[in-house]
């Protein structure tokens, strides 16, 4: 068999394995904006029997290190190396995506809320800033990945490569419009999202600050893996733009 080129069927199965991956990520991610935001879900952050609170901090800070650990350690070229022993590298990325659409839904089902409050504002311009910055993390989020390739950064494009036999082309590495003021604005963007509300509640606030240690660890491994792909290009990106927050300092370069 060619490895290279695999039968019509098997490419055809992987683009609609990458599809169906791809329609989860899509509910999953619509779920998440309506669980953050406490808004047309059947069970949103601020939802459901209450219960103790020492043990709703146990069951929430896990289901938080539970995503995390799983969007971290499937992200690693190590990792990713020994999956491709399994499964064809074309479908890696959509079996990583699938993967944290179902923890992600996991943390929907068990989440336990807290809802002792934290902050809420009563001003009606108040409400309407927190909502609208709200959306824009959301708006952000979204954009940012398309700035770069959204369906490749979500599975699909390498199915549909696949299933086309284009030949392969070596990562380009680009910093348009939001990249050049930070180098993840994805992440700024759900930060934004996960911290602007009206309504703070305990939870929430438990949710908000456990996805911000994840974010911050998450993307210095992700920074090693472009230090690696891109080289000194990438390390001069890092000397010359924040990493998530406008405007913070770069790290200093170390001195020879």
């Amino acid at each position: 068999m060619n490895l290279e080129h695999p039968p019509h069927t098997a490419r055809m199965l992987g683009l609609v394995y990458s599809a169906c991956c791809y329609l989860v990520f899509l509910c999953t991610c619509v779920y998440l904006i309506g669980f953050v935001g406490e808004m047309g879900v059947p069970k949103h952050i601020n939802d459901g029997p209450p219960g103790e609170w020492p043990t709703a901090v146990l069951i929430d800070a896990a289901l938080i290190m539970l995503f995390g650990a799983q969007h971290t350690v499937m992200a690693r070229r190590g990792f990713k190396q020994w999956l491709a022993g399994f499964i064809p590298a074309p479908v890696e990325r959509s079996t990583y995506v699938l993967l944290s659409s179902l923890v992600l839904g996991l943390m929907f089902w068990l989440w336990q809320p807290i809802t002792a409050s934290v902050w809420e504002v009563e001003a009606a311009w108040a409400d309407a800033l927190l909502m609208g910055l709200f959306w824009l993390g959301w708006g952000i989020a979204l954009l940012a990945t398309f700035l770069i390739n959204h369906f490749e950064l979500f599975g699909l494009k390498q199915a549909i490569d696949r299933w086309r036999k284009p030949t392969s082309q070596p990562p380009v590495f680009t910093t348009p419009l939001f990249y050049k003021l930070v180098r993840h604005p994805l992440y700024l963007g759900f930060l934004i999202a996960f911290w602007a509300t009206p309504h703070m509640t305990a939870g929430h606030l438990l949710f908000a600050v456990g996805m911000t240690v994840y974010i911050f660890i998450g993307a210095r491994f992700e920074e090693k893996d472009l230090v690696t792909l891109f080289g000194e290009r990438y390390r001069r990106y890092q000397q010359e733009v924040a990493m998530i927050i406008p405007g913070s300092k770069p790290p200093k370069k170390p001195k020879n």
